[in-house]
């Protein structure tokens, strides 16, 4: 097992990078989880049991996968995080060292297994996902704190909700007084979020169901999403962007704070819906991390997205800049 340096104090070296002081651009804290993926010709229905025609074990976790897509999309990152003293977890730190991410301020759980998510796609190229938090459940204020380092050598913070809230709100309040990009991921999400949360967010990237739930308004259409994105706005993120699936996305920027914009999405054959929305958070982390305006990083995120959805599994689908850029 990898050992961590930041438990001792001393700031972690970049896997990927010959120079210690080399920032990492991109620090993502969040979940990793171990994703058990069954295909079946549709969703089952409460009490139904089906027959699958296929199964796999992929690496995933929404966090996980965010690091994975900013670091194939041309950043430096760092994972903080918690992976359980287990073959999932020696496998998914194995995974990140080998995106080149760094893993010193991911922690291993001597008692709590690794995550796990439960994944059913069907034919549609829908899913439904049950997770088991695992190890993920033990990253708290005090990890970030003991991190803390790592925050501050980035450009860009990420955050999910794939981890408990008090360790969210920790990094956020950190990166934001530091006067880091700071972009929520608010998935999943079943009510409004903390009042004080959102003014620490320069950028909200809700799915529409997330949307939705963060709002209570209805979000099935670009116009709705609006609706939705004022709301948010309002609320205190300083930029909202709705994802939108195969609609593309809506955004809100703080440039034009009177004018939602809609960025369709590309049009492609899907097969696989997992991790869409976190290739695209991923890809708009690198090229904001890059210094690229949100006008070109969002529709970069959009093509990022849209190749993911062509291929099976979640970190497996994640697309290179090399691929991008062809």
């Amino acid at each position: 097992m990898a050992t961590n340096e930041a438990k001792r104090g001393g700031a972690p070296t970049p896997a990927h990078h010959p120079d210690a002081a080399a920032p990492a651009r991109v620090a993502v804290v969040g979940s990793l989880n171990m994703d058990l993926v069954a295909r079946a010709p549709r969703l089952p229905r409460a009490g139904e049991t089906l027959a699958g025609s296929a199964f796999v074990q992929v690496a995933g976790g929404k966090g996980g996968n965010q690091a994975v897509a900013a670091a194939r999309l041309g950043a430096q990152v760092a994972m903080i995080g918690c992976v359980g003293n287990d073959a999932n977890g020696e496998r998914l730190r194995a995974g990140l060292l080998a995106e080149g991410i760094d893993c010193g301020a991911l922690d291993t759980s001597p008692a709590a297994p690794t995550g796990v998510a439960l994944i059913v796609v069907d034919d549609a190229s829908q899913n439904a996902i049950v997770i088991v938090a695992g190890s993920n459940g033990e990253v708290t204020p005090a990890t970030l704190a003991r991190h803390e380092a790592v925050l501050a050598a980035a450009q860009v913070v990420v955050c999910q909700l794939e981890t408990p809230p008090d360790a969210v709100h920790a990094a956020l309040a950190t990166a934001h007084q530091s006067g880091k990009i700071t972009i929520l991921n608010p998935a999943p999400a079943t009510g409004p979020l903390p009042q004080a949360w959102l003014p620490l967010v320069d950028y909200l990237v809700p799915n529409e169901l997330e949307a939705a739930a963060l709002t209570g308004l209805p979000v099935t259409t670009p116009a709705e999403a609006a609706r939705a994105a004022r709301a948010l706005r309002e609320a205190g993120a300083r930029n909202v962007l709705i994802t939108l699936g195969a609609q593309g996305v809506c955004a809100l920027l703080d440039e034009a704070p009177d004018a939602t914009r809609h960025w369709p999405a590309p049009k492609v054959a899907a097969i696989d819906t997992t991790a869409a929305g976190d290739t695209f958070v991923g890809a708009l982390a690198a090229q904001l991390a890059a210094g690229e305006a949100p006008e070109t990083a969002i529709p970069f995120a959009l093509r990022a997205a849209s190749i993911s959805v062509t291929r099976a599994g979640a970190q497996p689908s994640i697309p290179t800049l090399a691929e991008l850029r062809s």
